[in-house]
């Protein structure tokens, strides 16, 4: 009797996902609904807890608390003096700027943030906040606009982490794009805490190649040739390499054109199994789609299940179907 196989599956992110090694973020305590803000209460983000929350492990941070300001406390803002961005308590001009960048930086060490998947920091924070936080000068905002202080020692000291703040993730896309790199983040981590070897270089590579493409070419070309270099410098070298420019290249915004092109190259593997008419259903609703008439779930979908339907094992295997739980429909806007 002749045995059946059973039709492969889509190897989306939850292939490649593992309890042990949790997508772990960084955040603001407030955010997480803690109790902490200067008026005793918090800042808690549905998205953030709700959303990300059942598949997070958060390392919480408040920075005020952590430099013994207690709650509730005097307010604190950036104010620029001498050419230098001070971080000093509005009232009373009482300075707290050297114990901010002391704990900030031993807090971080604590932490680990090579072992952190992202950063989710609280907008308009002086020290949390991520971009256009007023920077006073005396009594006056000048127009100058700065970054909270744990924020900015944070990207600074650590440039490949992504961080995001609260208000930047009401926007769709920002929010798709941070979803996007903690996952690609996570994976990579936990690929090198399980022993990296060339082999498994491969496998990881092959997997995003698509993904890879909708972010940048040009990096994507990169990538393969540091692959394909595989053996000609030390196994180390080549996967601190791989990893520095994967992370580099994920963090550049995937774009409608590049979706497109990726869309395109993966219609070429249906060249001899589509009907005329399926082609041309596909090859019309990745132009609704370029129109922006429909989301981008909907051509890659299709696109999937014909995958599925024809067993093209290639794209079985891209991550870039499924990078990320699909329930969050972060690709469903137009």
């Amino acid at each position: 009797m002749e045995l059946l196989c059973e039709p492969k599956t889509q190897l989306g992110w939850s292939h490649w996902y593992d309890e042990s090694t949790p997508v772990r973020l960084g955040a603001s305590s407030c955010l997480l609904g803690e109790m902490v803000r200067y008026d005793g209460g918090h800042c808690r983000d549905e998205f953030v807890t709700e959303m990300l929350g059942p598949l997070v492990q958060w390392v919480s941070i408040c920075p005020e608390m952590g430099i013994g300001m207690g709650t509730p406390r005097p307010t604190i803002r950036l104010s620029e003096d001498s050419g230098q961005v001070r971080l000093v308590e509005s009232r009373s001009g009482v300075d707290h700027t050297e114990a901010m960048e002391s704990y900030t930086r031993k807090k971080l060490e604590q932490v680990g943030p090579a072992q952190l998947d992202g950063y989710v920091v609280k907008k308009n924070s002086p020290t949390c906040g991520l971009q256009r936080i007023a920077v006073y000068k005396g009594e006056m905002k000048s127009h100058k606009r700065g970054v909270g202080l744990f924020t900015n020692i944070l990207c600074s000291d650590y440039p490949d982490l992504p961080v995001e703040e609260d208000g930047r993730l009401n926007d769709a896309r920002l929010r798709e794009s941070f979803v996007e790199q903690i996952f690609c983040r996570n994976r990579w981590r936990r690929l090198v805490d399980s022993g990296l070897t060339r082999g498994k270089l491969v496998e990881f590579h092959t997997a995003h190649k698509l993904q890879l493409r909708a972010h940048d070419e040009r990096a994507y070309r990169k990538l393969g040739l540091l692959v394909g270099s595989a053996g000609t410098f030390p196994d180390q070298e080549l996967f601190d390499s791989y990893g520095r420019e994967f992370l580099k290249c994920i963090a550049i915004p995937a774009s409608t054109g590049r979706h497109i092109n990726v869309m395109h190259h993966a219609m070429g593997y249906f060249k001899e199994v589509l009907p005329s008419a399926v082609k041309h259903h596909l090859l019309d609703t990745i132009e609704e789609y370029r129109s922006g008439h429909l989301p981008l779930i909907v051509p890659l979908s299709l696109l999937a299940f014909n995958a599925h339907q024809h067993q093209i094992d290639y794209l079985l295997g891209q991550v870039y179907f499924d990078p990320y739980p699909r329930e969050w429909m972060l690709r469903n806007h137009a």
